[in-house]
């Protein structure tokens, strides 16, 4: 029979492979698997090892891939505690808003034991899927348009909102996810639902980095919009309505929101980094910061920054009322986050040397 729409056709295509190719590698993977669980991982404390005592924060962006494959749809530990009361030191929910092609897990698998070791309540989800689709389709969020996952982003929040009591929710982003739930705020009535606004990888000016691609569409006639499968990509680019949009009237902070930008100098996806890094006006509270600044190891790019401890331990603090983490200078790998090779213990070594500076910053 043939399909019965359009969107289980494309599962198909892209499903069908990957069964395949799993079935063939499932016995190298697991080769692999037994050789990597030999090695220790990197568990590294954010200014003394009462940041976290349990050991159970990995800093690697795709720490979250294993619990997603393990539990396609589901929440990481700690994340989603509908029932549990928040922390009276930390009164306000954090819901954690991937970015494209992410995930309430494949995102987060940092940031859900991290904030959850700090005594936050975090939730999470997975926004803008393509309708109709079967995992793991269905596990790549940010697909649809930002108007439409700013929508149910809001529909969440509102959810996390009357589960725990609060009337605001904090927010911490990675790259898309840094524009959709500031849509919700200045466009769909989150304008007072959110207390503070925690930006990774932010691009509040759109990137440059398609325009090469786009040009050559255009070139054949093609309309971007219509040729590529994620329909918020092209949203995102510098010259976009919907960034035109975004930023109409001022700028896109929304007063009453204390924004942190978090940026870093090697983000390939974000063209120019400085588009993170906007100024807010007077009367709107933000600040922005630069991985790189006082600290050139760090060589964290679009997706290692959700891996670096640099970046948490300023996470932290921005949504902490008395920040008091100690922010950490070491060499991070780009792609992974904390570099892959400590696991082995003994390498560290070995990589020091290739950093741009090994000497403490000032």
């Amino acid at each position: 029979m043939p399909p019965k729409n359009l969107n289980e056709f494309i599962g198909d295509l892209v499903t069908l492979p990957l069964a395949a190719a799993q079935k063939i590698t499932q016995p190298i993977l697991q080769a692999a698997n037994s050789v990597v669980q030999r090695f220790p991982r990197e568990l590294i404390s954010l200014g003394g090892d009462a940041d976290d005592p349990t050991g159970k924060v990995v800093y690697d962006f795709f720490a979250g891939i294993g619990p997603e494959l393990a539990h396609p749809g589901g929440s990481l530990p700690g994340a989603n505690r509908w029932d549990d009361p928040l922390d009276p030191a930390h009164p306000i929910p954090v819901i954690l808003a991937h970015g494209t092609a992410g995930g309430g897990q494949t995102n987060w698998g940092t940031y859900v034991p991290l904030l959850t070791e700090a005594g936050y309540s975090v939730f999470t989800l997975t926004f803008g899927a393509i309708p109709g689709s079967r995992w793991p389709i269905s596990a790549l969020g940010g697909m649809t348009t930002i108007e439409e996952s700013a929508a149910e982003f809001g529909a969440f929040a509102e959810k996390v909102m009357a589960a725990t009591g609060s009337d605001k929710v904090h927010v911490v982003g990675h790259s898309q996810g840094t524009l959709v739930p500031n849509y919700w705020a200045r466009f769909l009535g989150g304008h007072d639902k959110i207390g503070k606004y925690v930006s990774l990888a932010p691009l509040w000016e759109g990137t440059t980095v398609l325009d090469g691609a786009t040009g050559v569409l255009d070139r054949f006639g093609f309309d971007p919009a219509g040729v590529v499968p994620c329909r918020a990509l092209t949203q995102m680019m510098d010259d976009s309505e919907f960034i035109v949009t975004m930023n109409s009237d001022g700028g896109p902070y929304v007063p009453g929101i204390s924004y942190t930008n978090i940026s870093t100098v090697h983000d390939e996806l974000v063209h120019p980094f400085t588009s993170g890094q906007l100024p807010g006006p007077d009367g709107v509270d933000v600040t922005n910061i630069v991985l790189q600044a006082g600290c050139v190891k760090d060589l964290s790019d679009h997706l290692g920054i959700c891996g670096s401890p640099r970046a948490a331990a300023f996470v932290l603090n921005a949504l902490d009322d008395h920040p008091s983490r100690v922010v950490p200078c070491q060499v991070v790998a780009p792609f992974f986050g904390s570099p892959l090779l400590r696991r082995t213990g003994g390498v560290p070594d070995f990589i020091k040397p290739f950093a741009p500076s090994t000497t403490p910053d000032r």
